[in-house]
């Protein structure tokens, strides 16, 4: 289990449940509320959600929804907010002021409720190692009341020729399948993966992708978090990035920050003692010539145009447009900076 700050439960151990603990520290919401009129569509609804740990303010008023199907990637450096954001949503940690439904129930005061909906993979977790992959899904998947086929699960995840193997000789990418398994085991509407791939070789983190791309087939909504944006980028149908316990961007990744739209710059290798054309405005530096038009076919035009004149061969051409892990450090950059200073956990 992961400990919280003091006074907070561990994450995995039960929530207070007393009425007097919700009543304090949760706004409740009413019946025939607006939140709840307004959440036909959306897996998770939150707005003006805020938790704080003394003067540390961790999550400063976050607005955001999260659709029924799609996966939804929440992106920020440690100590941002993720982590607490997440754990709110999970029921796992109270909030001080704000509204949220997941699935259509507060996680604050109907956390029983919520958790046969929703399946969670933490970053490490604690498996039987001497059970077999089948008796390790049966095994979670008895203490649901509707419970998915255990053969149905593996087949899903891509272990049906490890099934009756322990888990001790399953490799790093098979038991994280494993943990995946487990968390569909219940048939959950929302599963929280929270980096389901850190530490993964290449090969082993595209297995994953494929696998979550399965669950994304089967309808089922997913909240992940990752420090990866070629994995943002692969998966998420829609992405939000916090920093400084605030949303400061969120869109679908091609277009996140407006990166589409962002100025396109055009690279290419100079040979010794050519000039590209004065009008380029080409900076070269170490053999690299570099240059932002604001028509790119013109640009193009009058750059192939004169390699083909001057036999020039253009060698490392590249188009190149903000990538998503351009836009997210220009987002986060103060975020890092004020968190290696001591900024919010």
């Amino acid at each position: 289990m992961r400990a919280g700050p003091p006074g907070e439960p561990e994450y995995g151990a039960a929530a207070p449940t007393t009425a007097a603990h919700y009543v304090e520290a949760v706004p409740l919401l009413a019946a025939g509320d607006s939140l709840a009129a307004d959440d036909r569509e959306s897996a998770v609804r939150v707005r003006g959600l805020v938790r704080s740990y003394g003067n540390v303010h961790a999550v400063r008023g976050l607005d955001f929804d999260i659709w029924r199907g799609e996966v939804f990637a929440l992106l920020g450096p440690n100590g941002a907010g993720k982590t607490t954001t997440v754990e709110i949503l999970e029921g796992y940690r109270t909030r001080n002021a704000g509204e949220v439904l997941v699935l259509g129930l507060d996680p604050g005061r109907q956390r029983a409720a919520l958790k046969p909906q929703i399946g969670i993979v933490l970053q490490s977790t604690s498996v039987d190692r001497y059970l077999t992959v089948a008796e390790s899904i049966a095994m979670y998947a008895s203490y649901y009341p509707h419970p998915r086929s255990v053969d149905e699960v593996i087949d899903l995840v891509g272990l049906s020729e490890k099934r009756d193997a322990r888990v001790t000789k399953l490799s790093g990418g098979q038991q994280r399948r494993l943990e995946v398994a487990i968390a569909l085991a219940g048939d959950p509407d929302l599963l929280f993966l929270d980096e389901p791939t850190t530490g993964f070789d290449p090969s082993a983190r595209h297995e994953a992708w494929d696998v979550i791309k399965n669950l994304a087939e089967l309808g089922k909504t997913v909240l992940l978090t990752t420090h990866y944006m070629d994995e943002a980028q692969a998966l998420a149908d829609r992405v939000a990035v916090i920093a400084n316990g605030q949303i400061v961007a969120e869109g679908p990744p091609s277009t996140l920050a407006d990166r589409d739209k962002a100025a396109i710059r055009i690279r290419f290798s100079v040979p010794r003692g050519a000039v590209p054309p004065p009008e380029l405005s080409a900076v070269i530096a170490d053999g690299v010539a570099e240059f932002a038009p604001q028509d790119v076919a013109a640009a193009l035009h009058k750059l192939s145009g004169w390699a083909i004149e001057r036999q020039v061969p253009l060698d490392g051409l590249a188009i190149i447009r903000p990538s998503l892990e351009d836009v997210y450090l220009s987002l986060t950059s103060s975020d890092e900076a004020g968190t290696q200073a001591g900024g919010a956990a």
